[in-house]
């Protein structure tokens, strides 16, 4: 499966913005480089583990950034 990471950091900025929280809060939380949702959206690739990090910071499924699922919610 092909992953797009424009569509990764534009589902990332609409959890960040739905949940009041900016992008500039949350990498500086996370310990990420201001310039990750851009890098993103410009075709650099991030880890597994820092799209968990972000995932669970926003409250919401890795699936749903990936695209994977239309559903955010996280299924137990």
């Amino acid at each position: 499966m092909c992953y797009y990471t424009e569509k990764i950091a534009n589902r990332i900025k609409k959890c960040a913005r739905e949940r009041s929280v900016t992008l500039q809060k949350m990498l500086s939380d996370l310990g990420f480089g201001i310039n990750l949702i851009s890098q993103l959206a410009h075709g650099q690739e991030i880890s597994s583990i820092n799209l968990a990090k972000i995932a669970d910071y926003l409250g919401c499924s890795v699936d749903y950034l990936l695209g994977r699922t239309d559903n955010p919610k996280i299924n137990h």
